[in-house]
């Protein structure tokens, strides 16, 4: 799963977090049908209107048995989320409702409401980085670790919370390294992620590091992985905790920043280029509107606005009050977008590709609207949902000739090299 976009924190109360509220998730066989039903409405939604209100920008999704397989894989995937972390009760919700209010107006006070460039302070590169050999199956790597530094400034609503997040403070990322200098490819995960075997399998890291000859480093986002360690039950990035999402997505870009000064100060000349998955394709598209000289960004499936994403899978009630909360967050959500500031990437370094039949990341309200607000750049829809890229074929030329056209590999792969 690259994207638990359905993935609901659990708060309570101020402060320290108690046990889960759960609201009732229906019995199993509804668990089992719902999926189906949902799969059978959208297979069929093309023969007359398209789900996605189609245009000449997105293809139209045509019923097949394989389409329809790979939407119920991702409405099975989204079930399941919202079974094992259904929204908060009401009650529960007070808090977040009253952080939101706060920080809408600690943020607009700071002018970073209407100039969110603003809010994403640029951090120093790191001084105490740590690397180490790790054996693997058929390969050895190497772990790179440093202090984060990062932290919610004084005043922000959710500051205390976040700086208890104690596993946090430390940005891991694993790194496969030629001895000579070669360009860079820093790959950033999605939802769920963050573990060694899935991101190498995932971003296919060995066929890019031997057979494409990248130096590859994989980030790990906060409140994944290893920083996801001693976390309060329910919390998670993305969640309901809407000030977490903010302070997580503030954190993942300062750490990415710091990790691509890290690598500027080991091979100053070298290019850097941007590879991500889902939500990493939301950070990245950050990142790459933030720092300058990065000659590539592909967007593997991105998200373009977490708290729209979460709304849109809340289920909750027109007159339900926490959909006012969510409603009321949408400003926040805005101001941590990459829908609200410009992409610095050169126009042919900027890549996207998506599923057609995704379930979780909306194609038009998330896909569409990115590649318009970074100039259309070229974009490759492929047949399948959400998780459908990792078998696509097309998805994986895409990647290998975006790497070539942006300038990143001097020329095509040798297709005489051993395979990852």
């Amino acid at each position: 799963m690259v994207l638990a976009s359905a993935t609901m924190a659990t708060p309570s109360g101020d402060g320290a977090r108690r046990p889960q509220q759960r609201s009732q998730p229906g019995t199993a066989l509804d668990g089992a049908i719902r999926p189906l039903l949902r799969t059978a409405r959208f297979v069929a939604q093309p023969w007359l209107k398209s789900p996605y209100d189609q245009s000449d920008e997105l293809p139209i999704a045509r019923p097949t048995l394989a389409l329809a397989g790979q939407a119920l894989r991702d409405e099975v995937v989204l079930r399941g989320l919202k079974v094992r972390r259904p929204v908060s009760a009401p009650r529960a919700f007070a808090r977040i409702n009253r952080e939101v209010i706060a920080a809408l107006k600690f943020y607009e006070d700071n002018g970073w409401l209407d100039s969110p460039r603003g809010f994403f302070a640029k951090p120093p590169a790191p001084k105490d980085v740590t690397v180490s050999q790790v054996k693997g199956g058929r390969h050895d790597f190497q772990r790179i670790d440093f202090r984060s530094g990062y932290a919610p400034r004084p005043g922000e609503p959710g500051r205390e919370r976040w700086l208890g997040y104690t596993a946090n403070d430390r940005e891991y990322a694993l790194l496969l390294r030629h001895p000579e200098p070669r360009p860079w490819l820093v790959c950033v995960h999605g939802t769920e992620m963050g573990r060694a075997a899935f991101d190498l399998t995932a971003f296919r890291a060995w066929q890019l590091h031997d057979e494409f000859g990248l130096n590859v480093v994989m980030p790990v986002l906060p409140m994944h992985g290893p920083r996801a360690r001693g976390l309060p039950k329910g919390a998670v990035f993305p969640g309901e905790d809407i000030l977490d999402d903010v302070h997580a997505t503030a954190q993942a870009v300062w750490d990415i920043r710091r990790l691509l000064g890290w690598i500027r100060s080991q091979e100053p000349q070298s290019q850097i280029g941007l590879n991500s998955l889902s939500l990493g394709g939301y950070i990245a598209g950050l990142v790459a509107s933030l720092e300058s000289g990065l000659t590539c960004a592909i967007l593997g499936v991105p998200v373009a606005d977490v708290v729209d994403v979460l709304s849109h899978h809340a289920g909750l009630a027109h007159n339900d009050p926490r959909r006012r909360t969510l409603e009321l967050a949408a400003p926040l959500g805005r101001m941590v977008s990459p829908l609200s500031l410009t992409p610095l990437v050169p126009p042919l370094g900027r890549f996207i590709y998506a599923g057609v039949a995704d379930r979780l990341v909306h194609p038009r309200e998330q896909v569409i609207r990115l590649w318009e607000h970074w100039g259309r750049p070229q974009i490759m829809w492929y047949p399948g949902g959400h998780i459908g890229f990792f078998r696509s074929r097309p998805v994986q030329g895409f990647v290998r000739d975006a790497l070539t056209q942006s300038g990143l590999l001097d020329c095509p792969p040798d297709p005489r090299a051993r395979p990852a």
